[in-house]
């Protein structure tokens, strides 16, 4: 089947004169485009007479962070530079391919597995960080004879988690760019407003699920064995 390219990839193409992967164009235009407007959107921050881009992004802020304090605990803000990022770009590459001519990136699974093995290497840093050489304990199980029987179940159930993030943003985002795509097609009036709806319920879920898994895997790597 021939992969379909989003306008902004086709230009590109035309311009550069090469084939470049649609992903790739659309996961680097969502960063520049979230880059320039939060750097455009905060230099006038105000106290008294805050506007409508940091309204949104404090609510935001407060809710990933309200998350991240129910979840992990006491000092849990200082994993909101991680946390925050997954949110706004899992959730603006969601959300990109309601808008027609776009794909989604979070659509290819290159993309997906991308974001979930920097989940994986994320809370595997912070858990070395936190508790250095013992971190190992917490693949040993309760009790050291038990520690050979563990130590490779751990091992895989770890592996495990960025495949599984992967998979489930990757399954949910492309069958719904799909079945939205083909009633958009086939009755492009009013029949597309229901799938349109789900499409950024889907988005926002799949950002919350993607958020609260990193969290726990966070959490489950800092605490004290």
């Amino acid at each position: 089947m021939h992969e379909l390219n989003s306008l902004l990839t086709i230009l590109m193409d035309h311009l550069t004169g090469r084939s470049i992967p649609d992903y790739f164009v659309m996961m680097a235009f969502v960063m520049i485009v979230t880059l320039a407007a939060f750097w455009i959107g905060t230099r006038r921050l105000s106290v008294d007479k805050p506007g409508v881009f940091q309204q949104i992004l404090e609510l935001l802020t407060e809710t990933v962070a309200k998350f991240l304090d129910d979840i992990i605990g006491h000092g849990a803000r200082r994993f909101m530079a991680p946390i925050g990022t997954f949110t706004v770009l899992i959730l603006i590459s969601n959300l990109l391919g309601l808008i027609p001519g776009f794909m989604p990136p979070t659509g290819n699974i290159i993309v997906t597995f991308s974001l979930a093995l920097c989940s994986f290497v994320v809370y595997n840093f912070y858990g070395v960080k936190a508790q250095g050489f013992g971190y190992i304990k917490h693949f040993m199980g309760p009790f050291a004879l038990l520690a050979p029987l563990f130590f490779p179940i751990e091992i895989i159930s770890h592996i495990a988690r960025p495949l599984s993030l992967g998979i489930r943003l990757f399954g949910n985002i492309f069958g719904d760019h799909q079945v939205s795509g083909v009633f958009l097609h086939l009755v492009p009036i009013v029949v597309p407003v229901p799938f349109i709806l789900l499409g950024i319920l889907v988005a926002f879920i799949q950002t919350l699920v993607f958020a609260l898994l990193s969290m726990i895997y966070i959490a489950g790597a800092v605490e004290h064995h």
